[in-house]
């Protein structure tokens, strides 16, 4: 079957979750499956964990550096988690959205905020909660990343960061990978099929009553 394109305008895709309740595996899946979204890269001011590519991971950056581009308006967000500084550069951003592609933010629930006041029309906001309590710990002890006291500290910050749960467009329950991302694919269908999202529809809808 032939897709008929018509101009849109891209959209912005959120996850956010507690530490360990699978959005960076999620987002990870949806990007090797989907060739039309995009990862935004971020920059933080944390040292890079193992494995960690600078650039594509993250843009790792002083404190110092971070302070400046805020300053100057070059971030769309920033916010403070956990000690290190997190931000998203908004030239980017600006430059996908006008040429119809669409971006991948996993960030948290302040980053969302400030997205949602700046582009709201272009937002998708997805929360991602676990399925337990029990689930999440297990999950982020075993993904040994942290340290004990970082555990501690990342349940501790759990119920604030679940306690925004209402402010997103849509809520998955991460019991199962497989089926969580099944349900981001067809978030992703319905929202890039809104007729204010497809731009060049004006255009392609005159040309179908002209040939009538």
């Amino acid at each position: 079957m032939t897709t008929i394109p018509i101009t849109r305008r891209g959209l912005l895709l959120v996850l956010s979750s507690p530490s360990g309740a699978g959005k960076t595996t999620l987002s990870r899946r949806l990007l090797g499956i989907d060739p039309t979204i995009t990862m935004s890269v971020s920059v933080t001011t944390r040292k890079p964990r193992p494995g960690e590519v600078d650039g594509k991971d993250y843009y790792f950056i002083a404190e110092a550096e971070f302070q400046a581009r805020a300053a100057a308006g070059e971030l769309l967000e920033w916010a403070s988690v956990f000690g290190n500084s997190y931000g998203t550069p908004r030239a980017p951003v600006l430059a996908a959205l006008e040429a119809g592609r669409d971006m991948l933010f996993d960030i948290d629930w302040q980053g969302c905020q400030q997205l949602h006041a700046r582009l709201p029309a272009d937002l998708v906001r997805v929360f991602i909660l676990p399925p337990s309590v029990a689930a999440l710990e297990r999950r982020l002890r075993t993904r040994a990343q942290d340290t004990p006291d970082v555990v501690a500290r990342r349940m501790a910050e759990a119920g604030n960061e679940i306690s925004h749960w209402a402010e997103y467009d849509y809520v998955i329950v991460n019991e199962d990978l497989d089926a969580s991302l099944a349900r981001i694919e067809a978030i992703l269908t319905a929202e890039r099929s809104r007729r204010e999202r497809q731009t060049g529809l004006m255009d392609f809808v005159t040309g179908l009553r002209a040939a009538l």
